[in-house]
């Protein structure tokens, strides 16, 4: 999950404006620092060279490198990030070789639900993809708020339950990727990992043709068991029954999961409960008194 080892054109121009802003940054940083141990070290007591000014109070020029410098950096760190993110824009269409692939995406407690419409497959924690093609995701949660992101390929974008989201992508080498949940969602949010496998497009298409013919089906049915809390222990591959079944969970027909619930309070043990009954007042001996 390298950023600096990008493998597609959106993570690659991330990465120019990522060591574009370090380096602008860095002006002011590096010349700060040095300018720190220089008036320590000719200011310092054995220094007689030094002039002692107890009545300074002001600079013109100390001003205008005080405020000067800061200025042109958040200028040039504002115009990176204004053109970056116009550029980048993720729904704007990235080019590609070939046919573009339509992916459907739906976080779940806590997993990822990959479909592929025009395929009519669906697949569980793994991603296939066409090296070169473009990339049309769309995104959507069918419980908490989330965040996909695969960071050789770029561009984290959030999956809302009751919207969607899109992003255009590509993928320029074959090999396999790692891709994660980037937003806090429960106990078993460390666990939605998934797999992005590039792999040449005679290759994707041979997957996506035996996989229609797999025995497991998603529908509106098997899609409930589906959405349940847990992790799962296999990367299941569908075949997909119902094509509208991500616009159903988008759309709130199929009704949304009921997110993460927090842990039960623990019982007192005995010596706790021992303890709080000492602690409260005894009223017929306070009467005695």
């Amino acid at each position: 999950m390298n950023i600096l080892d990008p493998q597609g054109p959106i993570a690659a121009a991330e990465k120019t404006i990522l060591i574009d802003s370090v380096a602008i940054m860095l002006a002011i940083v590096v010349p700060t620092i040095i300018a720190i141990f220089a008036f320590a070290f000719w200011f310092r007591r054995s220094n007689r060279r030094a002039r002692y000014q107890p009545d300074w109070a002001y600079s013109g020029r100390i001003e205008l490198v005080v405020w000067a410098i800061p200025a042109l950096t958040v200028i040039l760190l504002g115009g990176v990030a204004w053109i970056g993110s116009h550029q980048l824009d993720p729904a704007r269409p990235v080019e590609g070789t070939g046919e573009g692939v339509t992916i459907q995406v739906v976080s779940l407690d806590w997993k990822w639900l990959f479909i592929y419409p025009d395929q009519r497959i669906a697949t569980i924690n793994t991603l296939t993809v066409p090296i070169g093609a473009p990339l049309h995701f769309k995104l959507t949660s069918a419980s908490v708020m989330n965040v996909f992101f695969i960071p050789q390929l770029g561009s984290m974008i959030y999956t809302m339950n009751g919207m969607t989201t899109r992003l255009e992508l590509r993928a320029d080498e074959v090999g396999t990727y790692g891709g994660l949940s980037a937003h806090f969602s429960g106990d078993g949010f460390p666990d939605m990992l998934f797999d992005v496998h590039v792999v040449p497009q005679n290759e994707f298409s041979d997957w996506a043709t035996r996989s229609a013919y797999s025995d497991h089906v998603l529908n509106a049915d098997s899609y409930q068991e589906l959405a349940k809390q847990a992790v799962p222990e296999d990367k299941t591959v569908y075949r997909l029954e119902d094509p509208e079944l991500f616009q159903a969970i988008a759309t709130r027909r199929i009704a949304p999961g009921p997110g993460p619930k927090s842990k039960p309070k623990p019982k007192p043990r005995p010596e706790q409960e021992r303890t709080a009954s000492y602690a409260e007042p005894d009223s017929g001996a306070d009467h005695a008194r």
